[in-house]
């Protein structure tokens, strides 16, 4: 029988952490381990899952609550969106760490919906698939998440940095540094999304902009309106806000080749996310301090935080020592 396939990247966001689902800017990378994904014409949804070494099955429509839920939720996007598909059965194959915060969701949706669009010859674009796996997310699975993971899964290239704006959707691919390596470090505290504070604050951040009288935290152009919210709304505003400026400052100094600039961005976005989003755990800070004392450019927490990794830039050279450091400090800590 025909099969459709499909292939989608893990990704690390370098700087722009909680600000897409303000509309905002980031800046995430794609990483060199691929879920693949084979789909087959079916009815109802199946998949074997070489990660979890188990095959699932059931209705289209029938109770959720298990990893097949991503891939129920493409096919139930697909329908809403008027592609009247039966169903599938999905082969995975995936080197994308789960649960560490480098969008193994993500990865899985889209790999699972370009082998939809092979296997049904859907005509979408790769965008679109994109906005139909966070809908996915969003709706069926009910994770309130932005749009930057299912753009970097759909559009993003490893060595590249995708530039993406996420309430016009404009994009660019810019080059990495040369001579500096991305390290993502996993401190072995998982994180579930939808068990977290995650949509929480994505609620306070809709309340702040209520406040504010704007439709998303984008649109804040004034900084010093921030500091007229109450608690908890001012110190999410703000980081929403600091951090939508340093995206812009950061893709500034990858334009000029500024690894160092770069660097001290991070650590700013870093202790942002800690201190006025409190999405870091005391982990996550160990391993930031642990990553620049032992010669990181820069470092922080990626993804939603509440657990899971921190991405550094290293110079080439010193990765091996840098490895060496960081664990001798944190001897669980699992490199990527």
């Amino acid at each position: 029988m025909k099969r459709g396939r499909g292939r989608a990247p893990a990704r690390v966001n370098l700087i722009g952490e909680h600000t897409d689902y303000s509309d905002g800017y980031v800046l995430p990378a794609a990483l060199p381990y691929f879920t693949e994904v084979e789909a087959e014409r079916a009815t109802g949804v199946a998949a074997f899952s070489e990660t979890f070494g188990e095959e699932r099955g059931r209705p289209l429509g029938a109770p959720r609550g298990d990893w097949l839920d991503y891939l129920a939720g493409v096919l139930w996007a697909l329908r809403e969106a008027g592609y009247d598909l039966p169903g599938a059965r999905f082969w995975i194959r995936s080197t994308v760490p789960v649960g560490v915060g480098l969008a193994s969701s993500a990865a899985l949706e889209v790999a699972a919906l370009k082998a939809l669009r092979a296997l049904y010859r859907l005509p979408l674009a790769d965008l679109e698939l994109a906005l139909l796996a966070q809908r996915a997310e969003a709706r069926y699975v009910g994770v309130a998440c932005g749009v930057m993971d299912q753009v970097a899964a759909a559009l993003g290239r490893p060595g590249k940095a995708l530039f993406l704006d996420t309430r016009s959707l404009a994009f660019e691919l810019l080059p990495l540094f040369p001579g500096v390596q991305v390290v993502v470090i996993d401190s072995g505290v998982p994180r579930r999304l939808a068990e977290s504070g995650y949509n929480r604050r994505r609620a306070e951040c809709a309340e702040a902009a209520r406040l504010l009288g704007v439709r998303t935290l984008r649109e804040v152009t004034d900084p010093g309106a921030v500091e007229t919210l109450p608690e908890p709304y001012r110190r999410r505003a703000r980081h929403v806000v600091g951090e939508n400026r340093r995206v812009l400052e950061a893709v500034a100094a990858l334009r000029a080749g500024d690894a160092r600039r770069f660097g001290e961005l991070m650590v700013a976005s870093h202790r942002s996310l800690a201190e006025n989003f409190e999405v870091s755990t005391p982990e996550l800070d160990r391993l930031v301090e642990l990553a620049l004392a032992h010669g990181a450019l820069g470092a922080k927490l990626t993804g939603a935080g509440f657990g899971g990794a921190v991405v550094a830039l290293v110079p080439t050279g010193k990765v091996e020592a840098f490895r060496a450091g960081v664990r001798a400090g944190y001897p669980k800590a699992a490199f990527y």
